[in-house]
């Protein structure tokens, strides 16, 4: 394509409680080269899994409010938690004027392969009411593992390699060794997604299909903005605005352990 007019730039908002936003936003970049983007987290808060639901509710409109100060074209909840419990009022608030787009862990693609299926989750959401009516209506019939992940978002979050390799090991533990399908059901997880893969693995079965929800999000964000994938960035530099808690600061050291946050950092400029 040839290179892109300034004016069909598009900025996309993504918020979570921490950098399990990077792998919705890699995506993004990859589909839009030339998309700005704003990171808007809650490390002063983190994790929202424990917190109640009006808690939760409270600090992720704040966060998407401080993301909405941007004026972005659209809002993705890159946390499944959040979504669960806080997008009806991120709509409610946001809406019509940004487009927010949910993040739902991919168990109906998953289940379409016949399973058996293993959904890893962190263990709020796992064996929770929303994530049993989802397994209900897209993968009856299909054998279901809900296996809980206790630690390994946080063991993410902060790039504690110790952790990662010790959580992995302990849901793995938990996951039948016929499985063909793994549905990432945090967004934290994405980020670590082909160490799962090693734990997982068995050498004389075929290999296991993995299904996150960033690909997925980031291609609806740009749907609910009516623009659309492959414009060439090489004709403008593409920003990028770091929110921790709604102060502006750069990536946080703990996201460039990660290829997606790497990623960020070097193509983005700070808006």
């Amino acid at each position: 394509m040839g290179a892109i007019d300034y004016g069909d730039r598009v900025k996309i908002a993504l918020m979570d409680s921490g950098i399990g936003l990077l792998a919705a936003a890699a995506a993004v970049r990859r589909l839009r080269p030339d998309a700005d983007l704003v990171l808007s987290s809650d490390p002063d808060g983190m994790p929202w899994g424990p917190r109640t639901p009006q808690d939760l509710t409270e600090r992720a409109v704040a966060v998407a409010e401080a993301a909405a100060a941007h004026r972005p074209d659209a809002l993705i909840v890159a946390c499944n938690t959040a979504s669960v419990h806080a997008l009806p009022a991120l709509r409610a608030r946001l809406e019509p004027g940004i487009p927010v787009i949910g993040t739902v862990p991919a168990i109906k693609p998953a289940a379409a392969g016949g399973g058996p299926v293993a959904i890893w989750a962190t263990p709020a959401t796992t064996g929770s009411p929303y994530q049993r009516a989802l397994i209900e209506e897209f993968a009856s019939g299909v054998a279901v593992t809900e296996v809980p992940c206790p630690g390994l978002a946080d063991a993410v979050q902060y790039a504690d390699e110790k952790a990662i390799d010790e959580t992995i090991a302990a849901a793995a533990a938990l996951t039948p060794t016929d499985v063909r399908a793994v549905v990432l059901g945090c967004t934290h997880y994405e980020l670590v997604a082909e160490r799962i893969r090693a734990a997982l693995q068995q050498p004389d079965l075929p290999p296991l299909v993995f299904h996150g929800s960033a690909g997925a999000v980031a291609a609806q964000a740009l749907r609910r903005t009516g623009t659309h994938p492959g414009a060439d960035g090489a004709a403008v530099h593409p920003g990028l605005t770091v929110l921790l808690s709604g102060r502006e600061e750069e990536l946080p050291r703990a996201a460039l352990t990660y290829a997606e946050g790497r990623m960020l950092a070097a193509v983005s400029p700070a808006l």
